[in-house]
Order: structure tokens, then C-alpha cells, then sequence
């Protein structure tokens, strides 16, 4: 993710991977390099340091995974729930939500098991029945054919997957899933979830390995009452559910207070009835149209805490769990870290990505639906959550029929069937392959937004052989030059991801405005190129925990003295997420700077950062941000032991390598640094991360030549850093080489043609060579990058003479 040049210029340093942004989701995207897990020991002085590591875990929370609760407060199940709640019953029987996983029996699995089967990248499995049991035959760990019992289905429709139990406790998800659509739309066959790839035993994204993995990845949102019970000592899942699918407490929390509270004489009850959260957001509201506008209104101002959307956020929105003690109607970044608006995983104007999943948390909060008081039991019934309306009734409920039905509105007469208001307004995507869902951003389509930033549009969509350009034409003469919608920063967050010349100035209007989403505006904060302290400061008293959130991203890169005055009042912020993002950003504020008020504040905020990376102890990302956090403090031992036990998980995790390799910089042991670094490459040979780090440390190491060939590597695997193409270009003159630098320059400004760097080197390297046209024509460009610099201006007068 851009966060501009002073962000861009301390991640090519060094890479933090922060556990509070893993982020869950089954399957994952497939990562832009073909990297490899290969095998990496771990030596007995390192395991002890890790050992320590175990200690200090043990002392700052006593039991981090499975949170304390209250002896009377404890799951119930479902079935405990049907005796009085007979019709909400009825339909979550019926629902995705009571499939969303069960064991695999004759009457839950779909998939084509008589002997069925598939191949794909040179294996061919077999799915077949044997005494009752659902088997595959498959490549296995090893890349050798093996028979794995399915032990789970996972999901129903539109496709189902299958989940496979390992001895330590692991359980796996099938990259090979089960279409059940109708055959007649293409159902009803095996098919793999990266059909245009080749998956092999060799790849992170194989069904055996850490990105397939159910009990991290997927447990949480497909069952109830979840416990991962990690052990991180023996690397072992012990991982437990209170009930197999989502059921009634998945959402409502736990029960027994309210099943005791129902089992009391009605006389005795009391008006407390024991639920952990009251979905009464849509009690007593109605919608009514304004005067002469025909716009809905609610009937009330909605609350600035949203229960149900919080809620359904859990498993709607794109993030990492920082804790498993979660209580349904509070704010998600209480036990979640979401994610902001980054250019991985969202267009400019904040759609999903295509080849994501469409987690509708993040577009439904950018909405104008949002905004106005629209909950998601205003459109979907809680307990089946199907639609609460055929087609586009369940818009007319609020909007008035006779408005956006007439041809003055759609535009599209004679057309059959006319376009219905999803089509223009959410958007479908298509995830896994099969799974189409609608975007919940509720946006005006905007084709002029696509021709600026590329942006997709819904009416590209359907005219699939016309430019944007002509459908912004086409509405245009429909509505007219101005376009008017609620999401109004794609121009900001492209300039940003562009580091285009008015990035600061787009950016801070956004994180100012009243008027943008806190999700976005928070987004805004964490990507601005230089901290605007004034706006941080506003930010960190933003009743909105995401802005809160954004602004200590935001402060990322701003010198030790003057953090702790900036940010340790968030080390008492009423929300987890919030402390723990502190925490860590002032672990680098030495004990002498720190006020003696919040010391003891730091430390328990500390705690809670450890206590999460002790949760996600069996992923990489959490022990490379605990390592991190340790070498901050000056712990080089322990930060050690932390990025070792990070890639005796995942040898090529480049994170943990290139932190490894700098941690040891520091200390004179570059050749230490060296051999991660190939030790990781070993595994992640397409890993232009690892190749560039190699790069500096072989430069450290005055082996130039060599050196040379790693940053070529690295800018010719990731052509989007431009730091990569910079230095590379700055090695290839200082090795005589002026003009195979010249042509490298010139291909990255091509994609980058704001990098200041690039343009200085281009300026010089131009001159040297006699080239005073080319170095006048950049010299202008940086010019009008850095307006008024008087060096750049007196260099631009004496080119033109």
C-alpha cells in the first residue's frame, strides 16, 4: 500500500508486517509472485531465545486465547433457542448461515462422489466413497498422490468446498471446490479455485499450507463460539466451536443468561432479559418522502453506534481478530482490525477489487444508505437473510416506484428486461470463480471516474464493447456536465496511489470533511505522504474509532520526540484496537522520553499487543510484528528469536527475512543478513522484495557487481516500486553503464512520472551525457512537482541558455 514517498522510502528500509492488519478470508487472493515454502531450521540457541519469548507472552496476559467470561454467561445452541423463537427458527434453517459449515454427510454434501474426477496442473483427483466416508485422492504436502478424508463441507451455494482434518490438529480447505448450480448455468461440476494458475505443492496458496488454512482463515465467521487454542510450543491446533455453522449465538452472543432470564415465572422476569445486545435500531423508525424530492427520511437521527452493521462486520468486513473475547453491538475495532482503502484491495473510488471477496462492511460504510440510518435488516431478513422483497421491491420500500421506475430516471426504455436498480447501483463481482455478489456502496455510476483513475463502472458492465469515455458521454446528455454523487475522493486516493503533485493537498480535504465516511476519511490519514499534525491531532478525538485508527497510521515516520506527546493518550482510548495500534507505535519512544502518567498506561497497552500476537501465533505476520515491536525497544535477542519463529513457519515470509537481514545489519553481521535472505529466495525466487534487500546488503558488503544483479532483478519483478528502478539505475551508472541507466529511468517514469527521484537522477544523468533537452524537459517536470524550489529554477534557466 502507498503511503507516499516518505512511507514508500522507510518500507524499502524495512518491512513491518503488523498482525493487526492480517487479514481473514477464505480463499486468498493469489499474491503477485509465485513464491515457494521451502524448509528452514531452527537452531537450539535460537529455541530457547524463543522459549523466553514464551515467558514474556505467559506475563503479559494470563490467558490471552481463551478470554474469561463470566461464569453464567456460556453458549447454549440453537436448539435451545427453537422452543420460543419457532418462526425466526423456521427460516435460519433455511439460510447460508446454517450451512456455512457441517460434517460431511450423506445429507450435507453436494459434490459429485462416485468416483468422480479432476485434473489440474498435471494431477488428476478422484473423489470417491469408501465404508461411508467422503475421500480424495489428491497431491498431498509432498506433491504425492494421498487419500485425505473430508471431514467438513464448507458452504452451499453457489458453491461448496471441503475441509480435510490433519493429525496436529490443522484443517485444510480444498482448492478444488463443487459447483451447485443448475447444470443448465454451468453447475454441477468439479473445478478449481485458481483455474488460471498452477498450484502446486510448492505454493502458499496450495490446499496444505498456511493461506488454506481453516482454523485461522475461515473458523471464526463459519461457526460459533470459536477457540483457535493454538499451541505454539508444539505447533498443534486444539481448536473447538460451540456449534458447527452459524447459529442464533453467532450473532446474538451467548445465551444462557437469556435461557435463564426464560426459564424464570414471567412474574419474576425483570425487564433485563439477559441478551448481550438489543437489535432496536429499526424500532419505532419509519422512512417517509420529502416534499417535492420524493427522497426517503428517516423518522429519527440513526445512533452514532450502529449495533447491527458492528455486528454483521464481524464476518462482513475485510480483517484481522486482535481477540476472541467479542461481544456482539460493539464497535468491530474493539476485537478487528479493519482495513482501510488501499490500492490492493480497492479501486479509487472505494469498490472491491474484482478478486477479492465483496466483504460489504467497508462499501456499506462509504454509502449515502449508511449515512442517511439504513441498517442491514432494512434490506435483509436477519434470520434467513434473504432479500425481504423480490426484484427492486425491496428498494421501493423507501424509494417511491413511480420515480425511479419512469424512463427519466433509468434511461434505458425499449430495453427488455429494463435494467432493475442493482444493476446500476450494486454493482455484481464475481468471487471464486462462480460466486457473484453485489457491491454495497450504493453508488452513482460514474464512467467519468473510470476515465480518470480506471475506476470500473456499472454501465461498462453492460456495454462491455464501448470505452468509459462514451458512457461518461452517454450520461452526460442525460444529467449534464456536473456529476453529483456521496463518494466524492476517488480524484484524492488516485492522486495518492499515483503520487501525483497535489496528493497532500486532495488527501487532507478528505480526512477534514464532515461530510466523507470516517472509514475513508480515516484511509486518507494513513496515507498521507507527510503528517499534517493538526489534522492527526482533531483525528485522534474523532468519535469514530476508525478515524482514530487512521490517524495513528498517520503518524507513522514522525521522530521519536515528538510521538509521545501526540499519541499516548490513545493508550487509555476505550477501544482495544485503538490502544494496542499506540502501543506499538511508541515502542520506539525511549523510557526517558516517556511521560511518567502514561507508563504504566504503555505497558498495558503493551500487553494487549502481545496478547494478540499470541492469539495469531501460528502465522507469520504475528511474530514478524511482535519482533518488530521487540526491536524497537532496543530487545535484539528477543526480536531475533521472533523473526526466526516466524519463518520456521513460512521460510520464505519476506517480512520476517528482510527484518532478520536489517536487525543484523545493525549489529555488523551482514553476512548473517546475506544468507536469510537466500535462504528465503530459496523458496520466493519471484520475491522482488528479497532480491532488493539482497541487493543492499551485497552494496554493504562491496560486492557491487552482484549487487547489481539483485536490484536488476528486483526492478524487473516488480516494475510498481519505483525505489526498485531508482537504485537500480543509480548502480547501473556508477558501473560505467550511463545509458542502460538512462533506459531504466525512463521506463519507470513512464509508470511512476512523479518520482522525484527518478527525475533528479534523469536530470543529471542527461547532462552528463550532453543531453540538454532531456534534462530540461525533466527538470520542468520537477519543476511542476515542487513549485517555487529555487534550485530547480536556477537550474531550468541555465538549461535553456
Amino acid at each position: 500500500m502507498s503511503r507516499g514517498s516518505r512511507k514508500n522510502s522507510k518500507r524499502n528500509k524495512v518491512h513491518e508486517a503488523r498482525a493487526t492488519e492480517v487479514v481473514q478470508s477464505a480463499p486468498p487472493s493469489r499474491p503477485a509472485s509465485n513464491s515457494v515454502m521451502a524448509r528452514l531450521a531452527i537452531g537450539a540457541a535460537v529455541f530457547v531465545a524463543a522459549i523466553a519469548i514464551g515467558l514474556l507472552w505467559f506475563e503479559a496476559t494470563k490467558d490471552p486465547v481463551r478470554p474469561t467470561m463470566p461464569v453464567d454467561l456460556g453458549f447454549v445452541g440453537s436448539e435451545s433457542c427453537a422452543g420460543c423463537h419457532q418462526a425466526e427458527t423456521r427460516m435460519w434453517q433455511t439460510s447460508q448461515h446454517r450451512h456455512a459449515m457441517d460434517h460431511a454427510t450423506e445429507q450435507s454434501v453436494r459434490g459429485d462422489f462416485n468416483d468422480a474426477t479432476f485434473d489440474y496442473a498435471g494431477t488428476r483427483s478422484r473423489f470417491f466413497r469408501r465404508d461411508n466416508k467422503y475421500l480424495v485422492e489428491t497431491d498431498g504436502p509432498d506433491g504425492k498422490l494421498a487419500v485425505f478424508e473430508v471431514k467438513y463441507t464448507f458452504g452451499v451455494e453457489p458453491l461448496q468446498q471441503y475441509l480435510i482434518e490433519f493429525p496436529d490438529g490443522r484443517v485444510q480447505a480444498l482448492s478444488m471446490a463443487w459447483d451447485t448450480r443448475p447444470k443448465d448455468r454451468g453447475g454441477q461440476r468439479w473445478f478449481h479455485l485458481y483455474p488460471d494458475a498452477v498450484i502446486t505443492n510448492s505454493d502458499p496458496l496450495h490446499w496444505t499450507k498456511l493461506n488454506q488454512n481453516w482454523n485461522f482463515m475461515c473458523a471464526e465467521c463459519h461457526s460459533t463460539g470459536v477457540y483457535k487454542n493454538y499451541d505454539a510450543i508444539n505447533n498443534h491446533f486444539a481448536t473447538t466451536f460451540a456449534e458447527i455453522s452459524v447459529g442464533c449465538e453467532g450473532c446474538h452472543g451467548q445465551g444462557s443468561r437469556h435461557l435463564a432470564w426464560a426459564h424464570r415465572k414471567p412474574s419474576s422476569r425483570g425487564p433485563d432479559n439477559g441478551l448481550l445486545v438489543r437489535f432496536d435500531e429499526r424500532s419505532g423508525i419509519t422512512w417517509s418522502s420529502e416534499a417535492g424530492t420524493l427522497m426517503p427520511k428517516r423518522s429519527a437521527p440513526p445512533a452514532s453506534l450502529r449495533k447491527e452493521v458492528e455486528t454483521c462486520g464481524r464476518c462482513h468486513a475485510r480483517r484481522g481478530q486482535l481477540s476472541e473475547d467479542w461481544t456482539p453491538g460493539r464497535p468491530l475495532s474493539e476485537t478487528h482490525r479493519v482495513s482501510l482503502l488501499d490500492r490492493q484491495l480497492f479501486h479509487a473510488d472505494g469498490q472491491m477489487r474484482d478478486d477479492e471477496e465483496i466483504y460489504n462492511y467497508a462499501p456499506f460504510k462509504q454509502s449515502k444508505m449508511f449515512a442517511m440510518g439504513v441498517t442491514c435488516s432494512d434490506c435483509h431478513d436477519p434470520h434467513s437473510a434473504n432479500l425481504k422483497a423480490p426484484g427492486d421491491g425491496v428498494c421501493a420500500q423507501c424509494h417511491t416506484p413511480a420515480k425511479y421506475e419512469a424512463d427519466a430516471h433509468r434511461h434505458h426504455a425499449g430495453v427488455p428486461p429494463p435494467p432493475a436498480c442493482v444493476s446500476c447501483h450494486m454493482p455484481e463481482r464475481r468471487y471464486m470463480v462462480v460466486d457473484r455478489r453485489h457491491d454495497h456502496g450504493f453508488r452513482i455510476p460514474r464512467p467519468d471516474l473510470s476515465v480518470e483513475t480506471g475506476a470500473p463502472n456499472a454501465c461498462n458492465d453492460c456495454h462491455r464493447d464501448k470505452p468509459a469515455a462514451w458512457a461518461a458521454r452517454q450520461v452526460e446528455t442525460w444529467f449534464g456536465p456536473e456529476r453529483h454523487g456521496y463518494q466524492t475522493y476517488a480524484r484524492a486516493f488516485h492522486a495518492a496511489w499515483n503520487e501525483a503533485v497535489d496528493t497532500q493537498t486532495l488527501l487532507a480535504a478528505v480526512a477534514a470533511s464532515g461530510d466523507i465516511p470516517g472509514l475513508v476519511r480515516a484511509s486518507a490519514l494513513a496515507e498521507l505522504p507527510a503528517p499534517d499534525l493538526n489534522l492527526i491531532r482533531r483525528a485522534l478525538s474523532d468519535p469514530d474509532p476508525l478515524v482514530r485508527l487512521g490517524a495513528l497510521d498517520g503518524l507513522e515516520g514522525v521522530p521519536t520526540e515528538q510521538l509521545w506527546a501526540l499519541a499516548s493518550s490513545q493508550l487509555s482510548d476505550p477501544l482495544r484496537g485503538v490502544r494496542i495500534r499506540a502501543a506499538e507505535l511508541l515502542a520506539a519512544v525511549p523510557l526517558s522520553q516517556r511521560g511518567a502518567v502514561d507508563r504504566d498506561r504503555f505497558e498495558q497497552a503493551a500487553a494487549e499487543f502481545v496478547a494478540v500476537q499470541q492469539l495469531n501465533a501460528d502465522r507469520p505476520d504475528a511474530h514478524t510484528a511482535l519482533g518488530s515491536f521487540l526491536a524497537r525497544q532496543a530487545n535484539a535477542t528477543a526480536a531475533e528469536a521472533e523473526y526466526r519463529a516466524a519463518l520456521q513457519l513460512a521460510p520464505s515470509f519476506a517480512a520476517a527475512a528482510i527484518n532478520l537481514s536489517d536487525l543484523y545489519r545493525q549489529f555488523g553481521r551482514d553476512s548473517d543478513g546475506e544468507r536469510v535472505l537466500r535462504e528465503a529466495l530459496a523458496g520466493a525466487a519471484n520475491d522482488a522484495s528479497l532480491h532488493y534487500a539482497l541487493g543492499l546488503t551485497l552494496v554493504r558488503e562491496k560486492r557491487n557487481e552482484a549487487a547489481l544483479q539483485e536490484f536488476g532483478q528486483a526492478a524487473s519483478l516488480d516494475p510498481s516500486q519505483a525505489r526498485y528502478a531508482y537504485v537500480y539505475a543509480i548502480g547501473l551508472h556508477s558501473a560505467g553503464q550511463r545509458d542502460e541507466a538512462l533506459a531504466v529511468l525512463r521506463n519507470s517514469l513512464e509508470m511512476h512520472p512523479n518520482d522525484r527521484d527518478a527525475l533528479s537522477a534523469a536530470i543529471t544523468l542527461s547532462r552528463d551525457k550532453g543531453d540538454a533537452a532531456a534534462a530540461l524537459g525533466y527538470a520542468e517536470r520537477l519543476s511542476r512537482l515542487m513549485p517555487g524550489n529555487r534550485e530547480i529554477d536556477a537550474l531550468i534557466k541555465q538549461l535553456r541558455q
